[in-house]
């Protein structure tokens, strides 16, 4: 099934407008408890969460705002001509996601059997109820599939959200944190060149769960056939498990009626930048 809670925009990043959903005041209010308060939704006057005593964030219109500004000053044009936006929400608007593709940023790699374009992506994360700390990361995503992928932990720029916690200078890490991506294409183009036929127990030895091997391993011979008899193309079976969840690849997300998808699917992909930096995965890639 298609995810909720996902709106699409094509704007030029100038004119990007954070949702007026999640654009509201945070507010506090004491509860009986000492050292707790509850976060509060100035606009619609919800009850978020209940937080620390030193908890302090900024709203999430500001964070973005804060975010996006500092790219088109580190960008040119070309570059942020054409960006798409996907914005994402979680447990009632206290979480959100900016996911950000710069289709002119791009990189295209290809084989004798398949070719396709990596562009670059850049996720901004956003917590007001202490769900989670801002976080910035950079990924790139697949233009044939539109799978999406992070890369590894050394591409985040991340700041908790406390009393202390100063906008200003997480901007400044974001800016010197670097906006290079031609690393991951060109590793990727590796894999799209390096052969490899992999097993079932090749798979579970990765994903460590017998139950999602097996599945891994039917998307795998799926993307065997498009992308060819490589190493990217298992790679592209877990991108496809992080992107989807639906029957299309067999891994539909549980309704757990928490409004918590959109935080279940950004897990995936934290799982899937793990997999791909086992030891088992680089035993294969190389």
């Amino acid at each position: 099934m298609p995810l909720d809670n996902v709106i699409d925009f094509k704007p030029q990043l100038d004119a990007l407008a954070v949702p007026d959903k999640l654009d509201f005041e945070v507010g506090f209010e004491e509860t009986k408890v000492p050292h707790k308060k509850y976060v509060v939704n100035n606009t619609t006057g919800d009850y978020l969460e209940t937080v620390g005593k030193s908890f302090n964030c900024a709203n999430h219109g500001n964070f973005f705002r804060e975010i996006q500004k500092t790219l088109t000053e580190e960008l040119n044009s070309q570059q942020l001509d054409g960006a798409t936006v996907k914005w994402r929400d979680a447990r009632n608007n206290g979480w959100a996601m900016m996911d950000l593709t710069l289709p002119n940023s791009k990189y295209t790699i290809s084989n004798d059997k398949h070719t396709t374009e990596i562009s670059q992506r850049i996720i901004a994360l956003h917590g007001v109820d202490g769900s989670c700390s801002n976080q910035v990361y950079f990924g790139a995503i697949d233009s044939f599939c539109t799978n999406g992928q992070i890369t590894g932990e050394w591409d985040k720029v991340r700041r908790k959200n406390t009393s202390n916690f100063n906008l200003d200078r997480f901007i400044d890490d974001l800016k010197v944190a670097g906006l290079e991506f031609e690393t991951t294409a060109r590793r990727q183009q590796e894999w799209l060149n390096t052969p490899l036929n992999a097993k079932l127990e090749d798979i579970q030895k990765i994903v460590k769960s017998d139950k999602k091997a097996e599945k891994m391993f039917e998307l795998y011979k799926q993307e065997q056939s498009s992308r060819g008899d490589n190493v990217f193309a298992l790679y592209s079976a877990f991108t496809n498990y992080a992107s989807y969840a639906d029957d299309r690849n067999g891994f539909a997300l549980k309704n757990t009626g928490n409004d918590t998808a959109s935080i279940s699917m950004w897990q995936r992909e934290h799982e899937v930048a793990k997999w791909v930096s086992s030891p088992e995965f680089t035993r294969l890639a190389a």
